[in-house]
């Protein structure tokens, strides 16, 4: 039985796994907080993949729109604040790499 795909490989295999009742319920609470299952989550931090918590893609996507906006204010202003529009992309811009950082971290 295929359960889902992960990119062109079904996930066909499946691994039963023993844990406390208090593990499982803080694997459940981290898989929770980043957006995906539990399985989704194992596989992720098993292989070394990156995992985002769900609040850290949505304020990573706003600063990324709040971005988009500040150029669109420098080009519609023909760069009349472009050091201030300038200034501000590079604050939004460390904001989005040290949140990805700590979100690797964890």
């Amino acid at each position: 039985m295929v359960f889902a795909k992960l990119g062109d490989d079904s996930l066909d295999a499946k691994l039963d796994l023993r844990l406390t009742q208090e593990e499982k319920e803080r694997l459940k609470e981290d898989a929770d907080l980043a957006g995906m299952s539990m399985s989704a989550l194992v596989r992720a931090r098993y292989f070394g993949r990156p995992i985002i918590a769900n609040t850290d893609q949505v304020m990573i996507r706003e600063l990324r729109r709040q971005g988009g906006l500040l150029n669109k204010l420098h080009v519609e202003s023909s760069g009349a604040y472009s050091a201030d529009t300038a200034a501000a992309l590079r604050l939004i811009s460390e904001a989005i790499k040290t949140i990805g950082r700590a979100s690797r971290a964890q």
